[in-house]
């Protein structure tokens, strides 16, 4: 009816896989009709200056047509970086006010799709449009995990559901799950043929079909690693494909990582007699799957190692997880269920073996959801419990620390005779050395 407000839809987009897991929603028709749909640009980058955002990446003008315009977050909030800023509550009503001017809203009814909702910028921005409805996307395996702290139940009622990529069938996102958020789950059909789009766009150097991909974290920018043990992380792996025969081997880096390193696999596969080729170039690791089919995908615990099978039907393996499984914390660390999904379900590139049954995975990561954020899941417990009375064995301990059993009274917890050791002071200094030797033995080892 006239004068009656219309709708308008606001993407919210970090990366170009985050803007590609819209575009294969819009074409999969998970949204409705609206006014107007506009994308969200931000750029989370330590220093946003330096670095290109999304919206300058290769192939990002094949996924602009979806969107009627493309706004700036940076630009919007500058000099605040997106990582750090967020409206303060008696400001509110001001931002709100600013950005309908600003982005020509008017008294249009607006509904907000955004990423990772536990932090700013998206929780700046659903905190700034406190009446728009949220719908959340999620890009990655952290949408099986738990959410990572408590939200703020003003911004968790709202949201309607979770959109997420089916990377591991049959396995429930635990993401919002204390808000009875339903989930949906994006075609990995139309997803594939998104990025197919980006493929098309996307100039990559010449390198060789049918080589071992070696995918590059830069895990040292999350303090999970020091630079040095990356490297040490990164050497593993060609080490571990050239042990599998192959001699034409292909890293693709982090965009961010050092050029260092580099050179330091290009020192390591002379030694080894292996052709080493660095893809320095922007491009998203599936457009690399697509171009170059390669015969072997090994990284630690990037999305990229599930996507290569799940939709793409390329073997991959994982190196560095133990490391990371002891590593991670504090416990709720928000990286440890996509680590302990990428270790549960494929073989080891030095040891080889047989994939992991993914029918098992639901228990397990229920179990370490649990463990994680019991105060967001009590009602896990139950299956925690199960899970562990029944699995826990010499191979499914490193998914659980045994001080947080015990703390959470969990059937693997320390003997209650020996409860007091964890409050022990000099105990506790005693493990600590003792993790510094063992520390230092594995630098040397490596």
């Amino acid at each position: 009816m006239p004068g009656h407000p219309r709708t308008v839809q606001i993407f919210l987009a970090s990366t170009l896989y985050g803007a590609a897991t819209l575009a294969a929603a819009l074409d999969a028709g998970l949204f409705p009709p609206a006014g107007r749909r506009l994308l969200l640009v931000t750029n989370n980058a330590a220093v946003p200056e330096t670095t290109p955002g999304p919206d300058l990446a290769p192939g990002f003008d094949r996924l602009r047509t979806r969107f009627d315009g493309v706004l700036s977050w940076n630009g919007t909030i500058s000099p605040h970086h997106p990582g750090g800023w967020s409206p303060r509550p008696d400001d509110v009503p001001l931002w709100e006010r600013h950005l309908r001017l600003l982005w020509d809203l008017g008294t249009d009814d607006v509904t907000l799709v955004l990423e990772s909702l536990q932090v700013d910028p998206a929780l700046a921005v659903a905190r700034t449009f406190p009446d728009a409805p949220l719908d959340v996307y999620a890009d990655g395996l952290m949408s099986y995990g738990p959410t990572r702290s408590k939200l703020d139940p003003l911004v968790g009622t709202r949201v309607r559901r979770l959109l997420h990529l089916d990377l591991v069938p049959g396995l429930r996102p635990l993401l919002l799950r204390e808000f009875g958020v339903r989930t949906e789950t994006v075609p990995g059909e139309v997803f594939t043929k998104v990025l197919a789009e980006l493929a098309d766009a996307t100039p990559l150097p010449p390198a060789p079909e049918e080589a071992a991909l070696l995918l590059g974290q830069y895990l040292a920018a999350l303090d999970i690693l020091t630079p040095e043990e990356e490297e040490r992380l990164h050497v593993r792996m060609l080490r571990g494909a050239a042990a599998r025969g192959h001699r034409e081997v292909v890293f693709k880096p982090h965009p961010t990582a050092p050029a260092r390193w580099s050179r330091m696999l290009e020192d390591e596969a002379d030694r080894l007699g292996v052709h080493l080729t660095v893809l320095d170039t922007p491009a998203l690791a599936e457009v690399v799957y697509q171009r170059l089919r390669p015969a072997l995908v090994a990284g630690c615990f990037s999305t990229a190692l599930i996507t290569a099978g799940a939709f793409y039907g390329l073997p991959a393996a994982r190196t560095g997880t133990d490391l990371l499984l002891d590593r991670l914390s504090p416990y709720q660390n928000s990286n440890r269920v996509p680590v302990t999904i990428v270790d549960a379900l494929l073989p080891s590139l030095e040891d080889g073996g047989a994939p992991g049954d993914p029918a098992e995975l639901t228990g397990l990561v229920q179990a370490v959801g649990y463990a994680m954020q019991p105060q967001l899941h009590p009602d896990l417990r139950p299956a925690a419990e199960r899970y562990l009375t029944r699995r826990l064995n010499s191979r499914t301990r490193r998914y659980f620390k045994r001080r947080r059993l015990t703390v959470l009274g969990l059937p693997g917890a320390l003997p209650a005779r020996l409860g007091f050791l964890p409050r022990n002071p000099a105990v506790r200094r005693m493990a600590r050395r003792a993790r510094a030797v063992q520390r230092r033995l594995r630098r040397r080892a490596g």
